[in-house]
């Protein structure tokens, strides 16, 4: 074969292995919410990609990444994927675009943005706007009720959330003052960025790494998979957020998309104030310089700038390329990320025991902070780099937020003062005991719960934290006082605490230990289900502990259960089965839960806890739909639960009625026509339970 052909067929196989590669990391960024690729490594591996395709034409795909957007959809028709952030086995309705809802053309340089200015038609007004780093949305309203809102999806078809959107405050569900613009609009679509703040995603991750559950990389995944969630009062505790930037629809008023955006927020609609028409270079770039500082000063995450054209009839005749816009280009700011020297790999052992490996490093200024240890993941992360002590190592803030390491410097040849080949301890780093790794997970554990220092202390410090026993004056310093003068050793020592124990110790005494004693006897009153999470049971997280403590309603219950019982518990899968049922095999945890229950912790439902108000719904599934004025959908759920009765997702035969607001989904009504489901309105819902 002479060289030319093999060149050829070198260039074909790397096109066909770009196209793979390509694919799995829209598949990890779009649906996992678990990145493996930079945004600018992925579109420079793109652009390979049109190179060789250009090249050969021969080769074209329909289904190159080159062609369609990456797609989020979690569940096609007849599918059943398990995807995170979603419940098991379950997915969204999916729904067509009225328009296709394209990705944008991304570039890295000013060089870039100008000669995309040069290119369109002369004294052409560009719109500058932040980019705001979350997941794209459209909603729909007709006449002027939201109906639906639609994730990108693949472009052309995207998975109806809209009971989560309805959780965002700043979304409106019903226009009320459309006035004479809105007269003659039976449809608009607005289109946007749904978003996690940088203080609940931080709030987030903390409650995560209590929990030791994998921490979300940045607020664009955090906000992803919130959405994607099946659970919309999950949902709105975390706190999204929204900015809209496009609007689309018939008889739109204004001929301009900065106008248009300025009516969206006369309408009621969340738009940013940030939004600038620009009327040449000059100006767009004044807009970046600006923002690329005073960015870092906003509540959420921007990762670039979006321009558009202003007029939509240029837009218009701009056109679309087969996944963008013509009209539109986004200039992303560069991710920053230092070099420094890993001088060590040392190592942390958290409350449930998972040992984490973190590198020690030289001193780097990175986002205005100096970073100086950064998570180094696990095992195989290490070893996939072939990270060693002394290399110089390449750190980056995910999300400008958490520092972690992403790769190392591979210039040169190691020196042979490097560190040796990457081994993880077989000996937990704290007591010594032999670790172990359960198949299928990529952390090392610790098994001696009862006698790893840092496993103790922080047991104690999730027992006392605010939505467990919530016992004020016990943190995390104060625990690891008292750990070390040996009063403390579990968490039933809390309520053999003296007040003169604890007011002779450095930094505490009289006020601090009255106040203490005070809070920890308040203690005693915290209702069975968080007294449930307390106990700090690997993966009996705050929701699912309500929902055991509901089926089990004290902890003699819970210690017998079988693991049929536990896994028939919605969210309750066989680990989580096996974790409770191992957590009551100790004898030392039947010792611990003894010593509450002598203290006077609460360790069973109080009657008004278990009984209902009333009998009235008993046997009922109920399904709840649609938007009501008298009380919220959570409030009713409740009430539904309060009255002997079941809240049920979806419409079947089982299905007992329906309890249908305004905007009643289509696809419930229709399916309850079919299967003759009654609907009772809210009024007609609230006298059946004050006649009972």
């Amino acid at each position: 074969m002479d060289l030319f052909s093999q060149i050829h067929n070198a260039e074909r196989e790397e096109l066909v292995s770009l196209r793979r590669e390509l694919q799995e990391a829209n598949y990890k960024y779009y649906v996992e919410n678990a990145p493996t690729m930079s945004d600018y490594m992925f579109d420079q591996k793109l652009r390979r990609l049109q190179d060789l395709e250009a090249l050969y034409p021969d080769m074209f795909d329909a289904n190159s990444p080159t062609q369609k957007v990456g797609s989020d959809l979690i569940k096609a028709k007849g599918e059943r994927l398990k995807v995170k952030g979603t419940e098991k086995g379950k997915g969204f309705e999916q729904v067509a675009h009225k328009y296709p809802m394209l990705s944008l053309s991304n570039s890295y340089s000013r060089e870039e943005i100008a000669d995309w200015i040069g290119k369109l038609p002369k004294h052409v007004e560009i719109v500058c706007e932040l980019k705001y780093d979350g997941l794209s949305i459209s909603l729909w309203y007709e006449h002027g009720v939201l109906t639906k809102a639609l994730t990108r999806g693949d472009g052309t078809k995207g998975d109806n959330v809209i009971d989560n959107i309805k959780t965002i405050a700043a979304i409106p569900q019903r226009l009320s003052n459309i006035g004479e613009q809105g007269a003659d609009i039976g449809f608009i679509e607005l289109r946007g960025e749904v978003l996690l703040p940088w203080a609940a995603f931080e709030r987030l991750n903390k409650e995560r790494e209590v929990q030791e559950e994998a921490l979300f990389a940045n607020p664009r995944n955090a906000a992803s998979g919130t959405l994607k969630l099946q659970d919309p009062n999950e949902v709105a505790r975390r706190g999204l957020d929204c900015y809209l930037y496009y609007m689309l629809g018939d008889n739109l008023p204004a001929n301009t998309h900065y106008d248009r955006l300025q009516i969206a927020k006369a309408w009621g609609f969340p738009i940013s104030d940030s939004v600038k028409v620009c009327h040449n270079l000059e100006e767009v770039m004044e807009y970046i310089a600006y923002w690329d500082v005073e960015r870092k000063n906003l509540p959420v995450a921007t990762d670039g700038i979006v321009l558009k054209v202003n007029n939509i009839a240029q837009q218009e005749e701009l056109g679309y390329t087969a996944k963008s816009p013509r009209w539109a280009i986004a200039y992303k700011f560069p991710a920053e990320k230092q070099l420094t020297r890993l001088n060590a790999i040392t190592y942390q052992v958290g409350r449930t025991g998972v040992v984490t490996p973190v590198a020690n490093l030289e001193p780097v200024q990175l986002s205005g902070t100096t970073v100086q240890r950064a998570t180094l993941h696990n095992e195989d992360f290490i070893r996939q780099l072939d990270i060693r002590e002394g290399d110089m190592v390449w750190v980056e803030k995910g999300g400008e937020i958490i520092p972690k390491v992403i790769g190392r410097e591979e210039k040169g040849e190691r020196q042979e003062a490097k560190g040796e080949v990457y081994t993880f301890p077989t000996n937990c780093p704290e007591c010594g005991a032999k670790l172990v790794r359960v198949e299928g997970e990529a952390a090392w554990r610790c098994p001696n719960e009862a006698g790893c220092p840092p496993q103790i202390k922080g047991k104690m410090e999730h027992f006392v934290s605010r939505k467990a026993m919530n016992i004020d004056g016990l943190g995390s310093e104060t625990i690891d006082l008292l750990y070390s003068q040996g009063l403390l050793h579990n968490i039933a020592d809390i309520y053999a605490l003296q007040q003169e124990d604890i007011a002779r110790q450095e930094r505490l005494g009289d006020k601090s230990a009255q106040n203490m004693l005070a809070g920890i006897e308040q203690s005693k009153q915290v209702p069975w289900a968080r007294v449930l999470f307390a106990l700090g049971i690997r993966m009996v997280g705050e929701t699912t502990a309500k929902k055991i403590a509901r089926r089990f309603p004290s902890i003699d219950q819970l210690q017998w259960a079988t693991m049929e019982q536990l896994t028939a518990i919605d969210d309750v899968g066989e680990q989580i089965a096996n974790n409770i049922i191992a957590y009551f095999n100790s004898l030392s945890n039947l010792e611990i839960i003894n010593r509450l229950r002598q203290a006077g912790v609460q360790m069973e439902s109080q009657e008004e806890e278990q009984q209902p108000q009333s009998d009235i719904l008993q046997g009922k599934s109920i399904v709840v739909s649609g938007v009501f004025s008298r009380h919220s959908r959570d409030e009713y759920k409740a009430m539904i639960e309060a009255h002997g009765g079941k809240n049920v997702g979806s419409v079947s035969k089982k299905t007992s009625f329906i309890l249908a607001g305004e905007n009643m989904g289509p696809e419930k009504r229709k399916k309850a026509d079919a299967l003759g489901v009654s609907m009772l309105t809210e009024e007609e819902f609230l006298l059946m339970l004050n006649n009972e």
